[in-house]
């Protein structure tokens, strides 16, 4: 499985120990200090053996500490995405472990190892740093968390699944609301402050009024007979899925919480397995669902079947063939992300599904991103494209219907620094820098 592994949008990896036993701010400004203490500091926050791994690192507001052990003097080096390495930098001795304390450029993910006498140790390719949208803000509210609820299926027999929703505080109680739909609900749910920082991020953008008042749903996978029950639901191209929310857990949430009922007022949300989930729910099914954000989606032959021999993998020409359909579509991936023999290329078939979808004149972004990993573009993805996957994928719009554009003919753009325009289908940074 291939998640982070963050609005969207991820344990917390390799990279930052699930149980803190140090605020990362009181840790950072011991390191900065040089405080009494600080080296047991860091082995009760990040752990021995992710020190020893070299793969330890903590970091908030684009300040980060990182620690490892070795025989000598290691150098950090440190790669941004579009910039490449940055010139090493020398560790510190602290007790018995070699530390480095600096700032990073917040909004992006970075991968990192440690040079010993030239030979490269540890590190990991997954390390975000959170722009302040990922952070709780002054006047921003937060929303209100419910569940977990388990759900017993009926579409999907002998199969519970937890599922959780997220009101906005500043809901009256009645007015009807949009409702977002994320798979691998688990992740996002956890205690604050979490590896992905989606609740927050949520609360931010509901204040600024970059998004409207909604409810996001929280799904995790089943548990059933079949031991791949996860990929059974999100990987399967057919409308289990889609009737799964409409007929089983939209219904229960909808005891809760008034929600709206048209297609436009409903999104779906999901990295690897469940972009592709989020794609088959809107594409079969474009009068209940309109709106697809999908991270390392895996258009592939994960689970194929007689009508469909290929699996995912179809879609691209699927989508040629289709007549246009009212939905949009928010497409992220990683130049380095899998491939196989059997199931295809991630980067390749996403690619493929952006240009398809270009051709049939929808208006959507495909983010490929040039160092991305294939798992680890979790934390950095949602660090730095959550915020604007969401908010791109709720604006210009009247919720109280939908009012389709008139089909883009431009071309493909690519951008390198800013966002893509309104209007642009793709952008791509650099597969070479």
């Amino acid at each position: 499985m291939r998640i982070l592994t963050a609005l969207t949008i991820a344990a917390l990896t390799s990279t930052i120990a699930s149980a803190q036993k140090v605020p990362t701010a009181e840790l950072i400004q011991m390191a900065k200090n040089h405080a009494p203490g600080l080296e047991q500091a860091l082995r009760d926050t990040l752990t021995d053996a992710n020190i020893q791994k070299g793969a330890a690192a903590a970091g908030e507001m684009g300040e980060f500490v990182f620690a490892v052990t070795a025989d000598k003097q290691p150098n950090l080096v440190i790669s941004a995405p579009r910039t490449g390495d940055a010139p090493p930098v020398a560790a510190t001795k602290v007790g018995g472990l070699w530390v480095y304390q600096g700032k990073l450029k917040t909004g992006t993910a970075y991968r990192y190892t440690w040079l010993v006498d030239g030979r490269a140790i540890g590190g990991t390719n997954d390390l975000a740093a959170f722009g302040p949208d990922s952070y709780a803000q002054p006047g921003a509210p937060q929303g209100k968390l419910s569940g977990p609820m388990a759900l017993e299926s009926k579409i999907y027999p002998n199969m519970k699944a937890n599922v959780w929703y997220y009101v906005p505080s500043q809901w009256d109680g009645s007015t009807p609301l949009p409702v977002q739909i994320w798979g691998d609900g688990q992740f996002y749910t956890a205690r604050r402050p979490d590896q992905y920082r989606v609740l927050e991020t949520l609360d931010n953008l509901t204040a600024q009024k970059r998004i409207p008042l909604m409810v996001n749903v929280f799904i995790q996978p089943g548990t059933g007979a079949a031991q791949n029950q996860r990929s059974i639901e999100y990987d399967t191209v057919d409308d289990t899925f889609a009737r799964y929310l409409l007929e089983e857990v939209l219904p229960e949430i909808g005891k809760h919480v008034n929600l709206r009922q048209d297609a436009y007022s409903r999104a779906m949300v999901g990295e690897s397995s469940g972009g592709i989930c989020a794609f088959n729910a809107a594409f079969l099914k474009p009068d209940q669902f309109s709106r697809v954000l999908s991270w390392i989606g895996s258009f592939a032959a994960l689970q194929t079947s007689a009508s469909h021999p290929a699996g995912g993998a179809e879609y691209p020409v699927m989508v040629r063939r289709t007549p246009r359909k009212n939905i949009r579509v928010w497409l992220q991936d990683g130049a380095e992300d899998m491939e196989n023999a059997r199931a295809g290329s991630w980067p390749l078939a996403n690619i493929e599904m952006a240009n398809s979808l270009k051709l049939q004149g929808y208006d959507l972004p495909l983010l490929l991103r040039s160092r991305d990993p294939q798992s680890g573009a979790g934390l950095g993805r949602a660090a730095r494209d959550a915020d604007l996957a969401v908010a791109r994928l709720r604006s210009r719009e009247d919720l109280a219907g939908f009012r389709p554009g008139p089909r883009r003919k431009s071309r493909p753009t690519v951008a390198r620094d800013a966002e893509p325009p309104v209007g642009s289908h793709f952008r791509i940074d650099s597969l070479t820098d």
